[in-house]
């Protein structure tokens, strides 16, 4: 691996509650995560990412935290945690967890004692203001999820803020104690041997007393939002304020205490690559920032890719200072979003969602790759309302958007076990229905399969850490090509190795620069 190991690093990202479940409760586990680390590393992967597994109400599925500093009963104890870090890092694989600063549980003792009176020692932990004269909210702030971003409390008679749910307040960032207290969970997880934190949703921490409304967002004319907050500016007082840097900052001092633990920072925004460049000027932030333009909710065309990847080349050659994805836990599976912009025959469809893995481990800075990416799951579309339980998708069901539990659905692993390996007891119910379509694609059936997606990955991760120009900081210049391709060279920063990457994005076979690219398929030399 490079210095530090996550210039180029691949993160394996593992929703725990349906990754694999070890006691047969329909619920992944981390004895269940330790049991597959073997599989992740045969992979290639260098790192692994765990979204949330703190103890919480589960009102948001673990980001929702009540207590930072111990495993939630679901999925273990800390002891269960330890035994994962040492099988990991016994394997050669960094273990990174999810830390969510910006806000937490109202079930939270910090947020119980805040809610109390306003005199309390922890009143001010959390934003609370008054109404204004006619009783209504202090702005006109949207939520994420719906609904305004403020909720009455009748012990206070004032309002609180939160981006998400009404159970996940917003920390008061502004005062001292509160970012002491962040630090000291950091550092608890520090010392106990993890390699770095993924900082969920960090553009919506909020550090300073600005309540100012938002303006509405500039659009194009007719079309019309699909959710409530899209209505509003992202470049605004609730979102991307420079007082979160004092944030960033005093992260990035903890952990150069421990020499080689990496930073990640979640964050959207209209322009996310500008906002991502003040999350890591310098050298005295963020590491990375997790960058959203490939998680396109409605897909991306071929040009749209192009223009994406040449906006990173743009800002980020040198400085690797980026984390780039096709899939995660909030979003529908790659391979469904990206067929709503580019028509990939059915036949074709394996050799499409290779091509995605191969283009996203060449470009520069980190690459994570999400559970079941690498084995080309479909999009779990078919869940019926009443099976879903994310809060959002609950909330905002229509017939085109069912929420995040299409992506958050079991992984399989075996096709003659109980809900394809995901849970050994046949008569429970696993948290959301196993998809059927996945059980032939289970990580066990393609492990060892010659051919297979897995394997074919595989192979392709082998033969990039070989090559130079992949492992070494390094640049992209992107070339003029067929409207079909998408063609770089990516160089090591010294100048001594280079490598066309060719990407074909059609069923004819193209040739570029004396190189023929089959359909749905990449080609490097």
């Amino acid at each position: 691996m490079s210095d530090p190991w996550w210039d180029n690093a691949v993160i394996y990202q593992i929703y725990p509650r349906s990754f694999a479940d070890s006691n047969g409760d329909g619920v992944g586990d981390m004895p269940g995560i330790t049991s597959r680390l073997e599989y992740i590393a045969d992979l290639g992967a260098d790192a692994v990412w765990i979204s949330p597994f703190f103890v919480s109400p589960m009102k948001d599925f673990g980001y929702d935290v009540a207590d930072y500093r111990t495993v939630d009963p679901a999925f273990g104890t800390n002891e269960d945690f330890d035994e994962l870090l040492e099988k990991a890092h016994s394997l050669g694989l960094k273990i990174m967890i999810d830390m969510v600063l910006a806000h937490c549980s109202d079930q939270h003792p910090w947020f119980i004692e805040s809610r109390k009176d306003r005199t309390n020692p922890k009143a001010d932990w959390f934003y609370w203001l008054d109404p204004k004269e006619d009783g209504t909210e202090p702005n006109n702030w949207l939520s994420f999820f719906g609904g305004r971003t403020w909720t009455w409390d009748t012990n206070r008679q004032q309002y609180y803020f939160h981006n998400f749910l009404s159970e996940q307040p917003n920390l008061n960032l502004s005062n001292p104690h509160v970012m002491d207290a962040l630090m000291d969970i950091c550092r608890f997880w520090l010392d106990k041997g993890v390699d770095g934190f993924r900082l969920d949703a960090i553009h919506t921490a909020k550090a300073d007393n600005d309540w100012t409304d938002n303006k509405s967002r500039k659009r194009v004319d007719g079309v019309r939002p699909e959710r409530e907050f899209e209505y509003q500016s992202q470049d605004s007082a609730q979102l991307n304020q420079p007082s979160i840097q004092k944030l960033s900052e005093n992260l990035r001092k903890l952990a150069d205490e421990y020499g080689d633990r990496f930073l990640m920072g979640e964050l959207d925004g209209e322009d996310a690559v500008a906002v991502s460049k003040t999350f890591t000027e310098g050298t005295g932030r963020l590491h990375s920032t997790y960058n959203f333009d490939l998680l396109r909710w409605d897909g991306a065309n071929v040009g749209e890719v192009r223009d994406i990847i040449a906006g990173l080349a743009e800002n980020f050659n040198d400085s690797n200072s980026i984390s780039t994805a096709w899939a995660n836990h909030d979003m529908a599976r790659v391979y469904d979003r990206m067929a709503l912009k580019i028509d990939v025959p059915d036949d074709s469809r394996e050799d499409f969602a290779h091509m995605l893995i191969q283009l996203s481990t060449s470009l520069i800075g980190s690459t994570c790759i999400y559970q079941g990416e690498e084995l080309g799951l479909d999009d779990a579309d078919r869940l019926r309302r009443d099976q879903l339980q994310d809060p959002w998708g609950i909330h905002r069901y229509s017939k085109t958007f069912k929420g995040r539990d299409t992506c958050r659905t079991p992984m399989t692993w075996n096709s003659n076990q109980p809900n394809g390996g995901f849970s050994g007891d046949a008569d429970v119910e696993s948290w959301l229905p196993v998809d059927e379509r996945h059980i032939a694609k289970g990580g066990f059936e393609q492990q060892g399969k010659q051919g297979s997606l897995f394997e074919r990955n595989k192979a392709h991760l082998e033969w990039r850490k070989d090559q130079a120009a992949f492992m070494n900081n390094g640049q992209i210049d992107l070339l003029d090509a067929d409207d079909d391709i998408i063609a770089f060279n990516r160089r090591a920063d010294d100048g001594d190795a280079s490598v066309l990457c060719l990407f074909n994005f059609s069923d004819t076979t193209k040739t570029v620069q004396g190189v023929n690219v089959q359909p749905w398929s990449a080609a490097f030399k």
